[in-house]
């Protein structure tokens, strides 16, 4: 759990430091430490108390300033930098900052000129037109500031799933320890891997729960227990709230059912048990009063008539139609995942060089990746061009011949992100597309284009033959911006015809397909890549486990995701 503390930590250093107007440079330093440490599978803790600041300071992005605040905040929860600043700010001007759309410079002038301390002082001052005379400021401010709050609230009190799954798996791994606990699973929407959760479920097998929710209760990390009971305990961990049940070993299976499925899902299986003259709740299933199973999850669906439904599936999207007809699909794992088609280098804005990244997968057991560096209309790190490829390609082929001079199975390819403008053109010519690998395809700017508009944008680039791919294609930012207008029937139409695979991608606060729009692209027949967009090595490994979970929620199997191909076929699928 410290590793997500440190990130907290840093990023409400870097909040502070931009809304008191200070060093951009060191505000990115914080924000990419903070980044690097989400992805982190090591716990930074046992790093620092084994190797301090010298072995933190191997860490991308970390230099020495930033190591010895992690060595405090693992030896003492928080550092004195962060501390400090708190006290400089009212609290609930950090609150202002959750807010899409509203950016730490106007915050600091509604701050200073209208002593706005709140979400509840902004949104009067915007609805009552008092921030239309500040500098800078105007209608369509406040217009955005109004929609962000609504939107705010519309998050809140839900956390990302990359947020709250290492916590809930830390929770796991440390009951696990004790002898009193005989089985245990997540449950509820994370273990169906929802985007977002409202909080943490875990449930137990145990003949001495006392012993379990005495653990639970006491973990390191609890701000917070709001119940504690027999069977049942509730905490608060990190804004979280968590909540345990202890049940006997010959209910666990019916009790992982119950506590998993959504509700619609859960009300089927019951109907499905009356008609069969089963009662199912989560202490078993029943005949009359007699139990005839439940210890197992598996008991709960033979006992109806259908086959085993994962959990990511029970949503009631037709999933129990398919069991009934032994129709659920094998869904892709991360095992069946073979390269990454959208990644960056340190030639845009990724923070390592090209065989780091390569490195990396390779460790994963990849074939290949494609490195996607930004096209210049993005305006990152000056993007790429005609004379940037060709030196990056200099660098690919060393890369790719090294690999070849030690008998490994792997490639470099060659690609670039390249940005779908608004007048419907892309960023690059088609004399510099038709060099790449790989194109992807992505919209960064002009996300207020109305709906048709935005439609034909996508869909022009999709005819272009140099596209491969459409990256995050509905521009959402979970929790910080809404999808744009755009017709996704039409889109997959358009995929479908033009034959351009689909990207969902795999970053926590994208997952972009969503889970419907993937299962829209399996009934299209548009294949989908299932990519990192990752900035840095870490990355790489860390955030994919997101995008296969929502591939999985989307009913894709491994045939449906173009990147479960080795570097032969998957060259060939790509460029048709």
């Amino acid at each position: 759990m410290i590793n997500l503390d440190m990130a907290r930590i840093f990023d409400e250093i870097a909040d502070i430091l931009e809304v008191k107007g200070e060093n951009q440079f060191r505000i990115r330093a914080y924000r990419r430490a903070a980044r690097t440490i989400e992805t982190l599978t090591q716990d930074l803790k046992v790093i620092a108390e084994r190797g301090g600041v010298s072995e933190l300071k191997k860490i991308p992005g970390v230099g020495e300033g930033i190591a010895k605040k992690m060595v405090e905040i693992a030896e003492t929860g928080d550092c004195k930098k962060h501390m400090d600043l708190m006290r400089e700010v009212p609290p609930g001007l950090l609150e202002l900052l959750a807010i899409p759309r509203v950016g730490p410079k106007t915050i600091a002038k509604v701050h200073e000129e209208l002593g706005i301390n709140s979400i509840e002082e902004l949104e009067e001052s915007a609805k009552s037109h008092k921030l239309e005379g500040l500098p800078g400021l105007g209608a369509k401010v406040e217009e955005n500031i109004l929609k962000g709050i609504e939107q705010y609230r519309r998050y809140k009190g839900r956390a990302l799933l990359s947020k709250a799954l290492p916590y809930a798996e830390s929770i796991v791994n440390e009951l696990k320890k004790l002898d009193a606990v005989e089985r245990i699973t997540i449950a509820g929407s994370l273990r169906r891997m929802r985007e977002t959760i409202g909080d943490i479920d875990i449930l137990v097998a145990s003949k001495r729960p006392k012993e379990v929710m005495d653990a639970f209760t006491s973990l390191e990390g609890i701000e917070d227990v709001i119940g504690k009971g027999e069977t049942k305990s509730s905490v608060t961990i990190k804004g979280i709230n968590a909540d345990l049940r202890v049940v006997d070993a010959v209910s666990f299976g019916a009790a992982a059912h119950y506590f998993t499925g959504s509700k619609h899902h859960n009300i089927r299986i019951r109907e499905l048990g009356v008609k069969n003259g089963l009662k199912i709740n989560e202490y078993g299933i029943f005949r009359a009063d007699d139990r005839i199973g439940g210890e197992n999850e598996e008991d709960v669906f033979e006992s109806v008539g259908l086959a085993y439904i994962p959990p990511e599936l029970r949503e009631d999207r037709g999933e129990v139609e398919a069991a009934k007809e032994n129709g659920i699909p094998k869904l892709v794992e991360a095992s069946d995942i073979k390269g990454d088609l959208h990644v960056h280098t340190k030639w845009s804005d990724g923070k390592n060089s090209i065989e780091e990244m390569a490195e990396t997968a390779i460790s994963s057991g990849y074939e290949y990746i494609a490195v996607a560096d930004h096209s210049p209309a993005v305006g990152i790190a000056g993007g790429m061009n005609d004379e940037k490829i060709a030196k990056r390609q200099d660098e690919i082929e060393k890369v790719n011949k090294r690999f070849e001079d030690e008998g490994v199975n792997f490639r470099v390819l060659a690609a670039a992100e390249v940005d779908i403008k608004s007048d419907f053109s892309m960023d690059f010519p088609d004399a510099i597309l038709r060099k790449l690998d790989v194109v992807v395809a992505a919209v960064h700017t002009k996300f207020s284009q109305d709906r048709d508009t935005m439609t034909k944008r996508i869909v022009t680039a999709m005819e272009n033959p140099n596209v491969d791919i459409i990256a995050h294609p509905t521009g959402r930012i979970l929790g910080k911006r809404d999808p744009y207008e755009v017709d996704m029937e039409m889109l997959m139409e358009a995929a479908k015809d033009t034959g351009t695979i689909m990207e969902l991608n795999s970053f926590p606060d994208r997952l972009d397909l969503n889970d419907i729009h993937c299962k829209m692209a399996k009934d299209y027949g548009v294949l989908v890549a299932i990519s990192t967009d990752a900035h840095d090595a870490m990355q790489m490994s860390a955030v994919i486990k997101y995008g296969v979970a929502t591939a999985r929620r989307g009913w894709l199997e491994a045939k449906d995701v173009v990147n479960t191909r080795g570097l032969e076929e998957v060259t060939k699928v790509v460029k048709g």
